[in-house]
């Protein structure tokens, strides 16, 4: 299986469970894996036999500028499900990393992995 990796993309979102931590959005970093669906583009060196990446980020940061979330659990599964649906990844791992946000930890979060459904 060949994959894709994007690591340490900073966003911009709200997160969080007061109401008041999503007031402003804050930085998460997301490390994410994502299994090529077939690899045409290692011998035809077209980026129409691939998933973009650059388009991957550009939509990842668009629809966590227009959305809140509570948990950083739910982040994690929103980007799992944008990326399997709208660029046909058949697998996608992604950790989402809230940095900063408790006093003498580095930071926390999440990592999933989803499969597309049948």
């Amino acid at each position: 299986m060949d994959s894709i990796f994007l690591s340490e993309v900073k966003v911009q979102t709200r997160l969080g469970v007061p109401d008041w931590e999503r007031m402003t959005a804050q930085t998460i970093v997301l490390d994410i894996e994502i299994a090529m669906p077939h690899s045409l583009s290692c011998q035809s060196d077209a980026i129409e036999d691939t998933i973009d990446y650059g388009q991957v980020v550009s939509r990842i940061r668009d629809t966590l500028q227009q959305h809140s979330f509570k948990l950083v659990e739910a982040l994690a599964e929103h980007v799992c499900q944008l990326i399997l649906k709208e660029f046909g990844a058949p697998w996608v791992k992604i950790k989402v990393a809230k940095p900063g946000i408790l006093p003498g930890l580095k930071a926390l979060g999440v990592s999933i992995e989803r499969q597309a459904s049948a």
